[in-house]
């Protein structure tokens, strides 16, 4: 609370960014240890929590006041004119240091508390065990190996405890494969197709320079290789453009020389690296917030920004390693520079197009823990969680999530979950509010006791499971993924990069209506069924009601006007109650008790329309 020097703010105007006649809401700023909040007159409630901001500009004074524009990761921008210069001041110096934190331990995960007890929290950081997914895929088994040379991280600092290598790897082969690659990041299994022997491995760029060359390293690529007896070859994909990875061997590293690594096909895909994107990202930012453009410029600006075209070549990556292994049955290892960016975005990518768990809400839970934070991709540089270089800033996980939501556009019906499920992940990678996205690796979260202290995000989203299912989802879609990658296919993801915005025309999507459609059907059989039961209960009632009355027949009617009166006042039920003996005194019978004894039929009579019966 140091740092908040203003709490209130009273008469602050909200604009509305896409407006053309500068509409805005006059309401009530508040500024709290972890939120921004905006309560407007109608008593509606803007949240923007502090680790979401990206950027907070305050721009010179005008007539009407101070402007204060906040840009969020997640792609909201607000902008607000405090009356005061004053307070916009002190609200921009605070906000400054409250979206910046120095430290982990001052970031909302820390802090917040959703009421569960320590068994319920450390029993949320259970529901991934990626020991039991390795086993799933059938690991270790009679090609790989568990490998612990990794237990204390001292072969590679960002790579997780346990590693899985080819069964005949030795610990000289390892450690000298690790000392040949950038940052240690030696070869090892990601993905093992349980179709063929075919594997998904994943490392670092060798360090070769012009001529180098490791033993080892080419040994545990002929392991590797040798692994999968249905082919006698493997790729070795680099996911940098040429020139980048020519680039690197000037500053002695590179990409593997073919001639050293007889059994491996060498390959490029040319994925730009974070520079490019962050670049490519802050370009469609700009087209996105400008009210003034037409629909040429608006597409136009979409095309020079080239970000369609990068998340076409993260996919056409991943294309490249489902056909490698479902076509051609040959392994395939991939790496970019250090192997934590494009290694992770196309190594999952790869991953989800073979295999249908990871199209399951609990599958992509299991695939990011596996190929992104296990593995050590910097979520906290990346993000920019605290206050470090803006250039490790980068959207690397964001181009993931699109590319997969592209996915889910191409085949609607092979994902268990739906894009608010997506959205919602993108979220809290940014909000810093649960534990597992903290951090750049999995030692660093060892040592910041995550689990102890903080809370993880998958047992949350499974506790509102409803919400984020497909309804069109068919577990018995294509096993294996072909997404087209032609250039209509790719479309801009609105309720991604428009989620915020209030003025745009509403309208709901086809899944939206389908699963409002499927709660109301829902609500229909409850509706049958309690209807059903009741019906049920009705007709029961008539048949004890019909069987009684076989054993006890009715008493004759009585001739007197006034028992007749008084038949026609009784309840229609109550016939039935009295035979039951819920009341014996009851005079209709006692009066009468040899009727009940008659053998004699009755006879029913018709005079001037009105029954009669005699005996």
């Amino acid at each position: 609370m140091e740092h908040i020097r203003t709490t209130k703010v009273e008469q602050v105007k909200l604009l509305d960014r896409f407006s053309t006649n500068n509409k805005s809401l006059t309401g009530t700023l508040y500024l709290t240890a972890t939120h921004l909040l905006f309560i407007d007159a109608q008593q509606k409630e803007t949240w923007i929590l502090h680790h979401h901001i990206a950027s907070v500009e305050k721009l010179a004074l005008t007539t009407s006041g101070c402007p204060l524009v906040i840009q969020c990761k997640n792609f909201r921008i607000v902008h607000f004119i405090v009356p005061r210069e004053r307070d916009c001041h002190d609200i921009y110096n605070s906000l400054l240091q409250l979206s910046k934190q120095a430290k982990y331990e001052d970031l909302y995960a820390f802090s917040y508390n959703p009421k569960q007890n320590d068994s319920e929290r450390l029993k949320g950081w259970e529901v991934i065990d990626l020991a039991r997914e390795y086993k799933r895929m059938g690991v270790p088994n009679g090609k790989w190996k568990l490998c612990d040379a990794n237990r204390d991280y001292k072969v590679c600092e960002t790579y997780p405890k346990e590693l899985y290598v080819p069964k005949s790897a030795t610990p000289p082969m390892i450690m000298g494969s690790s000392n040949f690659r950038s940052k240690g990041r030696l070869p090892v299994l990601s993905y093992c197709w349980q179709g063929t022997e075919a594997v998904i491995c994943r490392c670092s760029q060798p360090l070769s320079g012009f001529s180098a060359r490791c033993l080892e390293d080419e040994k545990l690529l002929k392991a590797i290789s040798t692994a999968n007896s249905g082919n006698n070859y493997m790729y070795v994909v680099d996911t940098r453009p040429k020139l980048n990875a020519m680039a690197n061997r000037a500053a002695g590293k590179g990409y593997e020389n073919e001639d050293n690594y007889s059994n491996i096909r060498f390959q490029f895909v040319g994925i730009e690296n974070i520079h490019v994107m962050r670049s490519s990202l802050q370009k469609l930012l700009e087209v996105n917030g400008n009210k003034g453009l037409s629909v040429n410029d608006f597409y136009s600006g979409l095309e020079n920004s080239g970000w369609l075209r990068h998340i076409k070549a993260v996919l056409d990556a991943a294309i490249f390693l489902a056909k490698a292994i479902v076509v051609e049955n040959a392994s395939v290892l991939v790496h970019c520079s250090d192997g934590w960016d494009r290694t992770s975005q196309v190594c999952s990518l790869g991953s989800l197009l073979l295999d249908p768990y990871y199209r399951t809400m609990e599958g992509f839970m299991v695939l990011i823990e596996k190929d992104w934070i296990s593995f050590g991709h910097k979520f906290s540089e990346r993000c920019g969680h605290l206050d470090g270089d803006p250039k490790e800033v980068s959207p690397v996980f964001t181009q993931f999530l699109e590319c997969v939501w592209h996915l889910t556009e191409q085949f609607p019906q092979a994902f268990e979950f739906n894009e608010a499920f997506l959205l919602q992940i993108h979220e809290h990678v940014h909000s810093c509010q649960f534990g597992n996205f903290l951090g750049n690796c999995q030692k660093e979260r060892e040592e910041l006791k995550l689990k102890e202290r903080t809370y993880s995000l998958w047992s949350f989203l499974l506790d509102d499971k409803q919400k984020y299912l497909n309804p069109l989802y068919s577990s018995t879609s294509e096993t294996v993924l072909e997404p087209n990658t032609v250039s209509f296919n790719f479309k801009f993801w609105r309720n991604m990069y428009h989620q915020f915005d209030r003025t745009l025309h509403p309208r709901q999507s086809v899944l939206n209506i389908i699963m409002n459609m499927n709660e109301q059907n829902k609500q229909l059989e409850e509706d049958i069924k309690d209807l059903e039961s009741k019906i049920t209960q009705c007709k029961n009632g008539m048949l004890t009601k019909d069987l009684l009355h076989a054993v006890h027949p009715e008493p004759p009617a009585l001739k007197t006007s006034l028992c007749l009166k008084e038949q026609s006042l009784l309840p229609v039920n109550d016939t039935l109650r009295a035979i039951e003996g819920s009341n014996p005194a009851d005079n209709r019978y006692c009066d009468y008790p040899e009727e009940f004894s008659k053998p004699e039929p009755a006879v029913v009579s018709l005079e001037y329309g009105v029954a009669r019966m005699t005996c």
